[in-house]
């Protein structure tokens, strides 16, 4: 008999902690369970079920649950997270269960200055960190969604992002000749392109990061995390464009509520813009391809800017 059939005729009367064995017992049927669903292996649903068992709960009894991730003071993204992962929970286990309602809590991302993004990259030790860092810069894919590239997802200087994670949609993305460079500088042996995990990846750009911080002595790098690439990629993109349907297609959001926010975390003044004037069709496309804007054309000539730095709206 296993874990999902003995809790069927005890769900709603335990309100017990579960023992070592059968907390790990679970805990292996939960992660194979959510492999089979097509849950990615960097899924964080079994460490929350860890967290949920660790603070006490009964995880065979839902309004136990409930009820400690109730009193718990963790925000209200963390209980989100939390429900999610019990509610795949029950579905294996075959319990019913009410899932509570939490609005996660307003907060805009943390946007570095482009050179704080290029000196983690330069900064890697590993050519594969580095290929991995400048991926995550280009493409603005979701880290996950970057670990799961292959090669045969590369053509030219285009990269296709086919294995997408939940909530968002496959789409191709332009890259720089630099990028392909640096992948085609890889090792070949695996049909992926970085054949690790989330948590590897993880721990290793969080040594990076503190190194960084420590020789730059430069506190602000601490607060880059591996989505803080896309947010930032985002939020130029947009600012550079003004088209938040090309943000949102970039992305790969399925609502265009979740990309509405790289509207708002940063503004530009006047005298932070570079300038840059053409008189000719060919001047202009030189100029366009290095990222300028038109702005306007006087006597003559025409006009483009973009963006120097950033202008935090909090300071």
């Amino acid at each position: 008999m296993d874990i999902a059939q003995e809790t069927r005729s005890c769900a709603g009367e335990r309100k017990t902690r579960i023992d070592k064995a059968t907390a790990k017992g679970l805990l292996l049927q939960y992660e194979l369970w959510l492999e089979k669903e097509g849950y990615g292996k960097e899924c964080k649903y079994k460490d929350c079920i860890r967290m949920l068992i660790n603070s006490g709960a009964d995880i065979f009894n839902p309004e136990h649950v409930k009820e400690v991730i109730a009193k718990k003071q963790w925000k209200n993204g963390t209980k989100m997270q939390a429900v999610y992962a019990y509610d795949a929970l029950t579905k294996m286990l075959k319990i019913n269960w009410e899932p509570p309602t939490y609005r996660q809590e307003e907060a805009f991302p943390f946007i570095p200055e482009e050179k704080e993004i290029d000196a983690l990259i330069l900064g890697a030790k590993s050519k594969r960190m580095a290929a991995y860092l400048q991926t995550l810069k280009e493409t603005m894919a979701d880290p996950s969604e970057a670990l799961r590239l292959r090669w045969i997802d590369v053509n030219g200087n285009v990269i296709t992002i086919n294995k997408p994670v939940k909530g968002h949609c496959p789409r191709q993305v332009q890259v720089s000749n630099r990028l392909i460079a640096m992948l085609n500088a890889l090792p070949k042996n695996s049909e992926r392109i970085f054949p690790t995990t989330y948590a590897n990846i993880s721990r290793t750009f969080r040594a990076l990061r503190k190194g960084i911080a420590r020789n730059l002595n430069n506190p602000r790098i601490l607060k880059i995390s591996l989505n803080t690439f896309r947010h930032f990629g985002a939020t130029m993109l947009y600012h550079q464009t003004r088209d938040i349907l090309l943000v949102k297609k970039i992305l790969g959001h399925k609502r265009i509520d979740n990309t509405m926010k790289y509207t708002q975390l940063i503004q530009f003044k006047d005298d932070e813009y570079e300038v840059a004037t053409a008189t000719s069709v060919e001047e202009a496309k030189s100029v366009i391809a290095a990222g300028f804007e038109y702005v306007t054309e006087k006597n003559g000539i025409m006009l483009f800017r973009k963006p120097k730095r950033f202008v935090h709206l909090a300071t």
